[in-house]
């Protein structure tokens, strides 16, 4: 069924992805309590686990990105998933980048984006969150940086967005590594992610997103600050520059600038995943994301370490029923002794 409905999406807009993805955001925003209701009955699955003192129904997310706005809030919990990343937002509300800038290559089940951080902004989104309200599941909210602000006032910048939206958030991902604002991930070194998270910890468990191109001695020196100030976690990971593993039929696609989701990403995320979670010995958690187009590409991040997982390219290519297979995978994975 969700093939039928996929073909049929995939055309909206003459092909246009993005026209696709606004077109589905604004009918799951319009779906009544009686259809969530039932689409709760058929893809919820209870697998609960408790990560850096939160309680998650189960531990497969909706990635930041799909809904920067929190325009679709309400069916996200009803699609299975247990828990709901919003943002990336930005202190500033921004167009992002001229259009078209989000490719779908098709066969090799990826992605590739260049939005730039398109957002309504913090304030609109902290008043959107306040009037729907508490979720049935955790709320994460991703913070970035105005692409208007000099990199030598990210701080305040980023301080800004946290200050409106820190009470309607589980906890905090502080984005220093989308390729698509420039200069943003010079932000993952020692200096300016040290004066950053020394003025986000504090309040809700914050957590800081990686790139998957770093070195592994930068992986290292970026996890020695996250733990020398408190943070709660690591999302492991963004949107690669590489274009390995790309299929040959997408190849005119390929040449795309912007970050790389989806299948090519697998390997690369799972190596990241444990690299972390060896480099730590498990003391800071990570939330797996990329490449998780089925239930053992989830479980084998969670082998490598993950204690949850985030899902964006793979539930564009699967919908919903990937989310429910792999909140099922994870409760055979956590039933291993």
């Amino acid at each position: 069924m969700y093939a039928l409905a996929r073909a049929a999406m995939f055309r909206i807009g003459g092909g246009d992805a993005e026209a696709a993805h606004e077109w589905t955001l604004r009918r799951l925003s319009r779906l009544p309590p009686g259809v969530l209701a039932l689409l709760r009955r058929r893809y919820a699955v209870a697998a609960p686990v408790r990560v850096f003192g939160v309680d998650f129904p189960n531990p497969v997310g909706l990635a930041a990105g799909m809904d920067k706005n929190g325009l679709a809030l309400p069916a996200w919990p009803a699609l299975g998933f247990g828990f709901v990343e919003v943002g990336t937002v930005t202190a500033y509300a921004q167009p992002g980048n001229p259009r078209p800038r989000l490719f779908r290559l098709r066969q090799s089940e990826a992605v590739i984006n260049r939005m730039g951080f398109n957002n309504d902004g913090a304030a609109t989104l902290a008043s959107r969150l306040a009037e729907i309200g508490p979720l049935p599941v955790p709320l994460g909210v991703s913070l970035g940086k105005s692409k208007a602000t000099p990199l030598g006032e990210a701080v305040a910048d980023y301080h800004a967005s946290y200050d409106l939206l820190r009470d309607h958030a589980s906890y905090v991902a502080v984005n220093v590594s989308s390729p698509n604002t420039p200069g943003l991930r010079s932000l993952q070194d020692r200096g300016h992610l040290d004066a950053l998270l020394e003025a986000l910890v504090g309040g809700p468990p914050v957590l800081v997103k990686i790139a998957p191109d770093l070195t592994e001695p930068a992986i290292a020196e970026l996890l020695q600050v996250c733990t020398d100030r408190g943070a709660a976690g690591v999302i492991a990971t963004n949107t690669t520059l590489s274009r390995d593993g790309v299929a040959a039929a997408d190849s005119a696609l390929a040449g795309e600038a912007g970050g790389l989701s989806g299948r090519p990403l697998t390997g690369k995320s799972r190596a990241v995943v444990e690299f972390v979670c060896r480099e730590t010995a498990g003391a800071l958690p990570v939330i797996g994301v990329g490449g998780i187009l089925d239930p053992d590409d989830a479980s084998r991040l969670f082998d490598a370490g993950a204690s949850l997982v985030q899902l964006y390219t793979g539930f564009v290519y699967r919908g919903p029923a990937l989310v429910r297979s792999v909140a099922r995978a994870s409760r055979a994975v956590a039933a291993v002794p």
